[in-house]
């Protein structure tokens, strides 16, 4: 088996166990180039009949995608403001938010009043809230609310 597998290669790379492989290392070296040349060929064929009319196919498909999405939109004519109104619109805002933080800011400080800290006696110490699960739920109401009723709409 090994002896076929011998005989097929000397017969695929066509070299005769009959021939010399060459005189001085410069036949040795023109041999290989000679296959690198054939090697460079083959690379050259498949870059010309497979890859450059890949990228030209794929050229052309984002030239038709780019002339497909130069769609203009018209927005309208947008609405002119005063600098006056621009001027309360963001006062009043600014209020409502300032409004807006003293309100959690006071539900923060309840809350941290009915914290406590418990040392504990064989394990790590902790904080422990003590209140009803009334309580509990009331504020996560008003959490959700405060987190819930930010406006995102225009003037």
């Amino acid at each position: 088996m090994t002896l076929l597998a011998m005989l097929d290669f000397f017969e695929i790379n066509e070299v005769s166990p009959n021939e010399r492989l060459g005189e001085t290392v410069s036949s040795l070296k023109h041999q290989m180039q000679k296959r690198f040349n054939a090697v460079i060929a083959i690379i050259r064929d498949i870059e010309k009949s497979q890859t450059k009319p890949t990228t030209a196919m794929l050229q052309s498909l984002f030239e038709e995608a780019s002339k497909e999405s130069e769609e203009e939109f018209d927005f309208g004519t947008p609405e002119l403001i005063s600098e006056n109104e621009e001027l309360t619109y963001y006062r009043d805002n600014y209020y409502k938010t300032q409004e807006q933080f003293h309100t959690v800011h006071k539900h923060f400080e309840e809350v941290m009043d009915k914290v406590k800290y418990v040392k504990g006696n064989f394990g790590n110490s902790y904080f422990k809230l003590e209140t009803t699960k009334e309580e509990y739920e009331n504020l996560k109401q008003k959490l959700d609310d405060v987190h819930n009723h930010n406006s995102t709409t225009n003037r």
